[in-house]
């Protein structure tokens, strides 16, 4: 009989190609490292274009402040350059927020979703990865039988819970973004839900793939109650992450001009003082952006 622990340390041990592992060895040399998980669109398609989105869990005291602090770097492997930002945080921090016991939603949100350890210091810490991951999918799959219909499908659910998520976390996402991330592998989300279920004791019916869990009228109160309060907390603690990585994302100048070029076709040269002044430097590029657009306005004229 599967449960949740095999789709988790299935899912954990899905193949990368190269280049991630290679940027994964890299980030692991830092101390204090323990392990390092890949996730993201680029693990989805398996290509490196754009960025690619790293989590590096370290051992250590508390964090002070908010995490996770967040950087950018860019590496040349073999003539190609390599994207990457990198979020890093303790691992004790990480499982805490994968199980629900914090008011960020960030962690479970994204790491029910499909995700690689790439690097781990060894078989002890790979455990408890695997069983912060597993902790995710039961939080995530928790909220989504109280957010979602009384009956439904696996995707009703995800879908209600995800919608939900986004508005919470301040997330610009286009209308059907939750449509994009389920498409890739549905039947891993129609596996997960009731395995998720089972392991955090939510009993349902599955009459045909119409799923109805039976949650009694006390534990839905209780949860619903637990999501207002991240519903109230998240778009507060989500702007405080916001202006905390304005000030102290590393490589955050390097970050902003290759979205800048990526996203308008705009050349924005990286000085020294933009590199050093990144807040300060960012009306002169938004002015110097503008006054590009509207020249190629004026010559299609």
């Amino acid at each position: 009989m599967i449960t949740l622990g095999d789709v988790v340390r299935r899912q954990l041990h899905v193949p990368t190609i190269p280049a991630v592992r290679d940027l994964a060895a890299l980030l692991a040399d830092a101390p204090g490292v323990v392990a390092v998980l890949f996730y993201g669109s680029n693990l989805r398609t398996g290509a490196t274009e754009g960025v690619l989105d790293f989590y590096v869990l370290t051992a250590g005291p508390p964090e002070r402040g908010i995490w996770p602090t967040v950087s950018y770097r860019e590496v040349d492997r073999h003539g190609e350059m390599l994207r990457a930002k990198i979020a890093t945080m303790r691992l004790a921090t990480f499982a805490n927020a994968a199980a629900a016991r914090t008011l960020d939603t960030t962690i479970w949100t994204r790491f029910v979703q499909p995700s690689a350890l790439v690097w781990v210091r060894d078989q002890a810490t790979a455990t408890l990865v695997a069983n912060a991951i597993g902790d995710a999918a039961r939080s995530a799959a928790r909220f989504a039988a109280a957010l979602g219909p009384a009956t439904g499908t696996a995707d009703d659910y995800w879908r209600a819970l995800f919608r939900q998520t986004y508005a919470v976390e301040l997330r610009v996402e286009r209308k059907g973004r939750e449509g994009q991330i389920l498409a890739f592998d549905p039947s891993r989300y129609v596996e997960l839900l009731p395995l998720a279920w089972t392991a955090d004791g939510i009993a349902f019916r599955d009459e045909a793939g119409k799923l109805s869990p039976d949650l009694a009228p006390a534990r839905r109160r209780t949860l619903l109650h637990a999501w207002n309060r991240r519903r109230r907390a998240g778009k507060p603690l989500n702007v405080a992450r916001l202006v905390r990585a304005a000030f102290t994302f590393d490589g955050a100048a390097r970050y902003g001009v290759w979205k800048v070029e990526r996203h308008t076709g705009i050349v924005v040269p990286l000085t020294p003082w933009r590199e050093k002044h990144p807040i300060l430097a960012a009306p002169g590029v938004f002015w110097r952006v503008w006054r590009a657009r509207a020249q190629a306005g004026a010559k299609t004229v």
